[in-house]
């Protein structure tokens, strides 16, 4: 390919093609499908307008469960959590019997693109509207000149040393905005086309919070102007000759009734009802620092069962609760959603699409809800956008995942003039 690059880099197994221009691939959090479509019927997305009419409009099958880590880990590694090892925002570590989050690059177990890349000779830039994801996109890039990786939570606190970069605020042009705002996944992308323009690095990876989501849902006119928002960042980095893909790491669901109220089946309750008093353990992998707008509540739980508990049979009183979808056990779900068995309870459990699952009444504090609860995780919050503003060589019938983003990218975008 000229300059000593390689004509292919082998990561994790797959084959991806030495970029001959800038590629950006965007996760927009918790974007069910028909976000992007309102926003570009309603004309405030010029943007995502031309790519759903002119580029590859596909949609595409994310990891279960259907939540923020395991999802940008498999877009980044380009593999499943049985591969990867990140199957939850939060888990029960086995080595210390802890509840732990999951966001530290010690639980990772392959490496991402970024590092193949930048050791043969790419600048990379990754940049995430939280924190908790930045150190495990970023583990194994040397940061500097080639590496950049920061998020917009803490961009004031980037430094060259930590994050290849500083002044973030200053390059932007704008204060660092509250973690619980559109603005905060603005700033992602604003960033993002500010380095474009400055250094043109070979891979660039955004990824956003999905505060907006949880909140409001799609069409609705604070949805269309979060989603004019990023359009106007992705059509400047369009204009710089970007090959962009954006997909999602997750859908979203209204998880209440009529009246607003959540509909949570709550595990721990239960358990406790018919086993004991803190006999079984349950996890929720959707716990993490920032639980103002779903309250620790999702459609996915994992529980720990004590010795003798009668495995089957507690499985199957649980199928028979109103609201659940699904209970398997460990190695059942390890097989049916790829994950690591070693890292999941006795059994997994899968509510309904309008249901959540919790651990108990007391343990939730919902008192920042100001509007009625949408949330994730489970099977039906799997179907998510994969969208370039390239046309592909894949055919219409070809199976996609959003972990094929980067593959979409290199290896089937079809360059037009």
């Amino acid at each position: 390919m000229g300059n000593g690059a390689p004509d292919s880099i082998q990561v994790n197994g797959r084959s991806y093609a030495w970029p001959q221009g800038p590629v950006v691939v965007l996760c927009i959090d918790g974007s069910e499908p028909g976000y992007i479509e309102a926003a570009a019927a309603a004309g405030l997305a010029p943007f995502f307008a031309k790519t759903l009419a002119q580029g590859t409009n596909r949609l595409a099958d994310c990891v279960v469960p259907s939540f923020t880590n395991p999802n940008n880990l498999s877009i980044v590694t380009g593999v499943a959590p049985a591969v990867h090892g990140i199957c939850g925002n939060y888990f029960l570590d086995p080595e210390t019997g802890e509840e732990v989050m999951m966001n530290e690059p010690r639980f990772l177990r392959a490496p991402t693109l970024f590092q193949a890349f930048q050791a043969a000779g790419a600048h990379i830039v990754t940049i995430t509207a939280k924190d908790k994801l930045r150190r495990l996109l970023g583990h194994g890039l040397e940061m500097g000149e080639t590496g950049i990786c920061f998020s917009s939570e803490l961009a004031d606190q980037a430094n060259l040393a930590e994050h290849g970069i500083d002044g973030v605020p200053q390059l932007v042009g704008q204060a660092v905005p509250d973690v619980y705002s559109a603005e905060l996944s603005g700033f992602v992308l604003a960033a993002g086309v500010k380095i474009m323009q400055r250094r043109r690095p070979r891979l660039m990876y955004l990824s956003t919070t999905d505060y907006i989501q949880h909140k409001h849902a799609p069409g609705t006119p604070v949805a269309n102007d979060f989603y004019a928002l990023l359009d106007g960042y992705l059509e400047q980095l369009d204009a710089l000759g970007c090959t962009i893909v954006a997909t999602a790491d997750h859908g979203m669901n209204a998880k209440h009734d009529g009246n607003g109220a959540p509909r949570v089946i709550y595990l721990q309750s239960l358990l406790d009802e018919w086993l004991g008093p803190e006999r079984a353990r349950v996890i929720l992998p959707i716990t993490d620092p920032y639980v103002v707008h779903h309250g620790a509540l999702g459609s996915y739980a994992t529980a720990y069962l004590p010795a003798g508990a009668g495995l089957g049979a507690i499985a199957e009183r649980l199928r028979g609760v109103a609201g659940m979808e699904e209970v398997l056990t460990r190695a059942e779900a390890a097989a049916r959603f790829e994950l690591p068995p070693d890292r999941l309870g006795d059994l997994v459990l899968v509510s309904v699409r309008d249901h959540v699952l919790g651990t108990a009444a007391e343990r939730h504090d919902l008192s920042a809800l100001r509007e009625p609860l949408r949330s994730h995780g489970g099977l039906s919050e799997q179907r998510v956008p994969l969208l370039m503003n390239r046309p592909t060589d894949l055919a219409e019938s070809h199976p996609l995942r959003n972990f094929d983003a980067f593959d979409l990218a290199l290896n089937h975008a079809v360059q037009v003039s």
